[in-house]
């Protein structure tokens, strides 16, 4: 490659892999190199550039292991990276941009299977302060502190670790959408001798949190050809939204995804993202039945289709690294970016056999559906089972509750708000630990709680309420055991134990903070579901990209 000052340029980066060869005592790579700082550049003879003080390829032998990867004479060395050595394998490098926080972990393969070897985490603080005085609460988020933070934690992670990373994987918020400009969404930028991308003709993240599309809005929008409704943070939500009140908003933009799209996109060098069913489905307006955009509903609507990426199925490539990122070689396959709900349940979803309860501050049961089911093309937003796109082509029904863990911790709060009233002091974790315990001792009760205090998705306006009570049961060990028994029930209603059966579960893995330190809500899911029951499987979705990506033939 030739350089005049001053002339356009055309440069091909090409990544060039050789493998030694024994010749004797010796392992050689069949070329020659020359130039670099400590030499005189005028005498370069490669590049009309006398100021040029790159690495050039000066010869290569014929028929040897540099030729034979297509090195050629003259060719500028960018970049020289060592294969690990030998009992070093390589890493899967798994990325998780949450709500609140991003989370990176590094994978390799052991005698025992797939083992995380590092992780870091790092809180964004990326939340924007809505201008708006009153109106619907806005959710918005500065893509610029998401990529910093994301910086932040890669770099506490192994560098030699960082160099043997051959997949990286990527999920996140799943409903959220920023739009950039193609071509312009980033810059690179060498620091460290390595490179970082930093965020240029990109908007903030309105995310899943995101308010400002009322029912009144939801409800003048036209109805979607597809099992999934609208709701508002959902992106083509945001967009309708975008159009109806602030149309000049968009004119810079003619790419949208969700901020994971954005950065597997930037990482690839990319014009456009290529969208996963999973989050192009959270976005609505998507058929999984035909795995594709609703484009004539939306386009006889005046949506920006120009703004729709192109969809492929989780697991597939979206493109390989531009550069050295975080000391993650060049050329490195990347995934299309995933949800992350699926990836949290893919971190502890051993068998396809397998349910996932988890029980934090809300509840959720989770199931495999059997290969072949496909869900309706209409929403049914009275039904408590929702269907979401997993891996090789198959669906999760979730019952998502929004009453779990925060029952139980309403009521304790209750407790101590009653205590204070009548001048006793008390505390949080004693008042936890003595109720518990009461609940234990009794074994049953006839007192009947429905826990649902927070309403649930599928039926908002049901509130809590208490039946079959009896004088007998007012004791606090009665209520506490209702109480939990109740949140597995509402969860059973919503998925009972024959659907599980129907989808072929054969085990619950049971996780979350609300079930782990509750011995009374662990008997009622016992008695609840007849399964054996497997707790401590906290989910993690970071865990669950690197080993989407794994998986990967």
């Amino acid at each position: 490659m030739s350089y005049i000052p001053g002339q356009p340029v055309t440069a091909v980066v090409q990544r060039v892999e050789i493998h030694k060869l024994r010749q004797g005592e010796n392992l050689i790579l069949g070329f020659s190199i020359g130039g670099g700082i400590d030499q005189d550049p005028s005498q370069n003879p490669f590049s009309e550039d006398k100021t040029d003080k790159g690495i050039y390829v000066t010869r290569v032998t014929e028929g040897g292991p540099a030729e034979v990867a297509g090195l050629q004479v003259g060719d500028k060395i960018m970049q020289s990276m060592q294969a690990p050595p030998r009992g070093e394998s390589p890493c899967v490098l798994g990325i998780d941009l949450g709500t609140t926080s991003v989370k990176a972990v590094l994978m390799e393969e052991a005698q025992s299977g797939p083992a995380v070897i590092a992780s870091a985490t790092e809180a964004t603080g990326a939340a924007i302060q809505s201008q708006e005085a009153s109106g619907p609460k806005r959710g918005e988020q500065d893509v610029v502190r998401i990529v910093s933070a994301l910086d932040a934690c890669l770099g506490r992670l192994p560098p030699l670790a960082l160099q043997r990373v051959t997949r990286l994987g990527l999920s996140g918020q799943m409903h959220g959408i920023v739009f950039w400009t193609s071509g312009r969404g980033c810059t690179w930028a060498e620091r460290g001798g390595s490179w970082r991308l930093e965020p240029d003709a990109v908007s903030p993240l309105v995310t899943w949190q995101d308010g400002r599309c009322t029912g009144h809005f939801l409800s003048s929008l036209p109805k979607p050809r597809s099992h999934l409704g609208v709701a508002t943070g959902y992106g083509c939500a945001t967009v309708y939204w975008y159009l109806a009140n602030s149309p000049d908003f968009l004119k810079p933009y003619d790419t949208a995804g969700t901020v994971h799209d954005y950065v597997v996109t930037m990482l690839c060098g990319r014009e456009k993202p290529r969208m996963t069913t999973q989050n192009a489905a959270s976005w609505g307006y998507f058929s999984t039945a035909s795995q594709s955009w609703n484009t004539d509903i939306l386009r006889e609507s005046g949506f920006p289709v120009r703004l729709l990426p192109e969809v492929v199925q989780p697991g597939e490539i979206a493109g390989r690294t531009a550069h050295v990122w975080h000391g993650v070689p060049e050329g490195t396959e990347v995934g299309a970016a995933l949800g992350d709900f699926q990836c949290s349940v893919r971190s502890c979803m051993t068998q396809d056999t397998d349910a996932v309860l988890n029980i934090g501050t809300s509840a959720q049961l989770t199931v495999a559906m059997p290969s072949g089911f496909c869900p309706g093309d209409a929403p049914d937003p009275l039904s408590p089972v929702s269907y979401y796109p997993y891996f090789d082509n198959r669906y999760l029904a979730v019952a998502a509750s929004l009453n779990g863990g925060n029952a139980v911790a309403t009521f304790v709060d209750m407790l101590l708000r009653w205590m204070a009233d009548l001048g006793i002091q008390g505390s949080e974790p004693e008042i936890y630990r003595r109720m518990i315990e009461a609940a234990l001792a009794q074994a049953d009760t006839g007192l009947c709680i429905s826990p649902t205090v927070f309403g649930e998705r599928h039926c908002p306006e049901r509130l809590a309420s208490a039946t079959g009570i009896a004088a007998s049961d007012l004791s606090l060990g009665h209520v506490v055991r209702a109480l939990c028994r109740g949140v597995v029930q509402n969860l059973h209603t919503m998925l009972p134990a024959e659907r599980l059966k129907q989808a072929g579960a054969q085990r619950i893995l049971a996780g979350g903070n609300g079930i782990c330190k509750n011995e009374v809500l662990r008997q009622e899911v016992e008695k609840a579901y007849p399964f054996p029951v497997v707790y401590g499987r906290d989910v993690d979705a970071a865990v669950g990209a690197a080993l989407a990506l794994r998986h990967r033939k």
